[in-house]
């Protein structure tokens, strides 16, 4: 049977709402528009707080700095908060949460946060350089969700690399999942030992050996540290045996996240270079995690980053690409429905 894709483009335009568009198998017929285009943002890590959503990206800016493996094109300055009563929502800009020169330990390049609500304070946790180029993670502290943030006066003890994931667990524990290679620094951590030497991936002579994990770690009860030393998130494939460093369709690069669905852990994640973001799923927080498939495949763009949150009983993942300006490291936040199958797994959306 023929079908005319114009008249179902035009059918899928009229339902959509907010951008999110009909699923058919692994695609979407959508056009999907930014949720803010007075500045630019990316890594946008949201959340549900009393009910309303928040949420939280770096904040893109044209440094004029040449494009390199190690991410120097990618010079972000400061934080601002959104938020938005409901998915299609007016989205609000809180303005300026958190300025670099505000943290007193940071010299630059302020990359992707995420946030997080206990005991009463919200809390801003960040990876930024120090003033030896090495990325540590800060956290920062507020009564409202919007900020303005305070900075605490040194990196979190035993941080390392990017990409904070905080994930709270209905038994109330919270972990930090993070790390990132290439410019994230994660393989200069290798030995236990910081090795500027390391410069991309572990290099030749390892492409058959397990791929490089991210950290996990126990929030301690106050949120301002590790309550252990960071551990390895596994992610093992059909077989049982670990994802390769060649495989780089499946390996992890960046951009954790964790969120539970029906009892299982869902431990999502960026293949970087591979450009697709991928999950994997478990049944405890620290893994292993058996890998299960593409979320999404490539945006517009190098990057890719995300974050999947609940509202109001609908799954949606929040992502970001380049859609707008065409250069990678100026980019755009926007939202989608996420969808799953009768067992559970997420099916892929074709951006």
């Amino acid at each position: 049977m023929m079908i005319n894709r114009s008249l179902l483009f035009n059918i899928s335009a009229s339902v959509v709402a907010f951008g999110l568009g009909v699923q058919n198998g692994v695609c979407q017929v959508t056009n999907v528009k930014p949720l803010v285009t007075d500045l630019y943002t990316a890594d946008p890590s949201a959340h549900v707080f009393n009910g309303k959503i928040y949420i939280y990206p770096s904040h893109d800016i044209e440094a004029d700095v040449p494009q390199d493996d190690e991410g120097g094109h990618f010079q972000m300055r400061d934080y601002h908060v959104y938020s938005m009563d409901k998915i299609g929502g007016k989205v609000t800009d809180h303005g300026v949460a958190l300025d670099v020169k505000d943290v007193p330990w940071a010299d630059k390049q302020m990359w992707a946060p995420d946030a997080a609500f206990k005991n009463g304070t919200y809390y801003l946790y960040f990876p930024v350089k120090d003033k030896e180029g090495v990325f540590r993670m800060g956290v920062a502290t507020s009564k409202s969700p919007t900020g303005p943030f305070k900075a605490e006066p040194e990196p979190m003890k035993g941080s390392y690399s990017i990409d904070p994931a905080v994930f709270t667990d209905t038994d109330g524990k919270s972990y930090m999942y993070l790390g990132g290679i290439w410019g994230g620094q994660l393989q200069r951590w290798h030995t236990g030992k910081y090795d500027k030497t390391l410069m991309t991936d572990l290099g030749k002579g390892h492409e058959n050996e397990p791929a490089l994990s991210a950290k996990v770690a126990v929030m301690s009860d106050d949120m301002l540290s590790f309550a252990e030393p960071l551990k390895d998130v596994q992610i093992l494939d059909e077989n049982g045996k670990p994802i390769l460093a060649s495989d780089n369709k499946r390996r992890f690069f960046e951009g954790a996240w964790m969120h539970k669905y029906n009892g299982k852990y869902y431990f999502s994640y960026s293949t970087g270079d591979s450009h697709l973001l991928c999950y994997a799923e478990g049944t405890n927080p620290y893994g292993p995690f058996t890998y299960k498939g593409v979320i999404m495949n490539p945006v517009e763009g190098w990057t890719t980053h995300h974050s999947i949150v609940e509202v109001q009983g609908k799954w949606y993942i929040f992502y970001h690409d380049a859609a707008l300006s065409g250069k990678t490291h100026l980019r755009n936040v926007k939202v989608r429905e996420l969808l799953r199958d009768s067992n559970g797994d997420i099916k892929t959306i074709n951006p």
